[in-house]
């Protein structure tokens, strides 16, 4: 790749989109192929990533980076396509880090939520929750589980090959909900409330808010604050007004898509229960294309990008309805691409 200005942008923020898809499962190989929801914020030598989705990791170093960069990692809700390759990461991280004794990565991500969410009133009878004794367990008590389900395998390597402890390596940790912000899981999961700051270190300072992705909360958006510029995260969420408030003047505002046609073509000729209960869930929790165009607008972001794109493979010139609505540069991203977020630059795009 060749661009103008690739070794001051190479220190410059910047975004790694390494990977664009939404929503679980595994996706065949062919046209428009993407990995899981996965993105990093590289600021100089340092990284931050925003969720883990299915094959983060390995993109993370398909991506150039080493895990001994990262810093933190930031979880948006713990629905699995944002988390499902946190264990690869913390496993094959530890011995990833044996050259790097005593380096921290913090995981911040919701806490427990508290109470279990109201079924569907498309159930004919209400389904039963599965583990009832531990039914919502937040971020750190996940990370805790993912370690000892792996605890023969860390302990042949933390004794037998004298590898270093994840213990000591990843520290998780839930994200506190301002105690005035009058949260609550079911009856308040999404009140109107101000940023408020959840990391800071030399390079970035990181605000959150609580976005409204119904049944799962809480769910979080995300904006990274540099000296040279900004980025804000969306995280999943239907059009919400703390989003516009957390990405006012943002240099880059990274927003989830939905087809709503091909997923009402997905579910076209079934009427059973749990087709209605998803379509349901589509409508109310997550954000088309064009009113992330208008989320845009609204805040006076000066760019902005579409992923975690539901479904994948759709038509891409589904995506170009956000043009219609936002007036600003538009990037729908492939996996690995970089966009730059330096206020003082022309945001770059490169495709590797």
């Amino acid at each position: 790749m060749v661009i103008s200005g690739s070794e001051r942008n190479a220190v410059r923020p910047r975004v790694v989109m390494l990977g664009t898809a939404g929503g679980p499962g595994w996706r065949a190989a062919g046209p428009h192929a993407r990995s899981g929801i996965a993105t990093a914020i590289a600021v100089g030598d340092a990284v931050y990533l925003v969720d883990c989705g299915r094959n983060a990791a390995q993109q993370l170093v398909n991506a150039g980076f080493n895990v001994s960069q990262l810093r933190a990692l930031f979880v948006t809700h713990l629905h699995s396509d944002h988390v499902i390759d946190l264990s690869s990461l913390l496993i094959f991280g530890m011995m990833a880090l044996k050259d790097s004794p005593g380096h921290r990565i913090r995981i911040l991500g919701p806490g427990d939520r508290g109470a279990l969410p109201p079924a569907s009133p498309r159930a004919k009878t209400p389904p039963q929750p599965v583990f009832p004794d531990n039914p919502t367990p937040g971020t750190s008590t996940m990370v805790d589980l993912l370690l000892r389900a792996h605890a023969t395998d860390v302990n042949d390597r933390v004794l037998d090959a004298l590898a270093p402890s994840p213990l000591g390596s990843f520290m998780a940790e839930d994200i506190v909900i301002p105690d005035g912000a009058r949260y609550h899981p079911n009856e308040n999961p999404t009140p109107e409330m101000e940023p408020f700051e959840i990391y800071a270190d030399d390079l970035v300072s990181v605000t959150a808010t609580l976005v409204r992705h119904p049944p799962i909360a809480p769910a979080f958006a995300f904006r990274f604050q540099t000296d040279d510029g900004s980025v804000t995260i969306s995280g999943d969420t239907a059009p919400c007004e703390n989003l516009v408030r957390l990405a006012r003047r943002t240099d880059l505002l990274c927003h989830e898509a939905i087809d709503f046609d091909a997923i009402e073509q997905r579910f076209r000729n079934r009427s059973d229960q749990a087709a209605q209960a998803s379509m349901d869930h589509h409508r109310k929790s997550h954000t088309s294309a064009e009113q992330a165009g208008i989320i845009a607008s609204a805040a006076g972001a000066k760019a902005l990008a579409l992923h975690h794109l539901v479904p994948s493979n759709t038509d891409p010139a589904a995506w170009d309805a956000a043009a219609r609505t936002f007036g600003g540069k538009l990037y729908i991203p492939d996996d690995l691409d970089v966009i730059s977020f330096a206020a003082a630059d022309e945001t770059v795009h490169v495709a590797r």
